[in-house]
């Protein structure tokens, strides 16, 4: 967890940021205990603001336009333990403890479980839950 003493109410910290044409930055989400990335996300000022404040990851969902708190459906939420910044500015790391062993909505345990094998993507991770038992038919 984030320590509460960390948390400023001055937001300045989020202009250190290079934010892009839209006002969003890339988010990788990594498992703190094994190190396997999960996923990729984006966040705006607001969900990073969020993030900070709940102690979960919030990103920003392009396609809905709208907050997105990870696992609002599933679940599967991402306790935030570490958020780092890449040395320019433009992409966020966030160390989390994944909830349920599943961030994909897939129903895998991350997002990358396609592998180029020659010149074709090969599926090579499992699912581990039907999508439809987690989101519903």
């Amino acid at each position: 967890m984030i320590p509460a003493s960390s948390i400023q109410p001055d937001v300045s910290w989020l202009d250190a940021l290079h934010w892009d044409a839209e006002g969003l930055v890339p988010v990788i989400a990594q498992e703190e205990s094994t190190g396997v990335v999960l996923m990729m996300a984006w966040m705006n000022r607001e969900s990073l603001q969020q993030t900070v404040r709940r102690g979960e990851a919030v990103y920003w969902s392009r396609s809905r336009q709208r907050l997105w708190h990870k696992g609002e459906e599933s679940g599967h939420v991402q306790k935030v333990k570490k958020i780092r910044l890449d040395c320019d500015g433009d992409v966020l790391l966030l160390m989390v403890e994944q909830a349920g062993g599943i961030a994909c909505h897939t129903g895998r345990a991350h997002c990358f479980f396609r592998t180029l094998e020659g010149d074709r993507w090969h599926e090579s991770d499992p699912v581990l839950k039907d999508p439809r038992e987690i989101y519903g038919a």
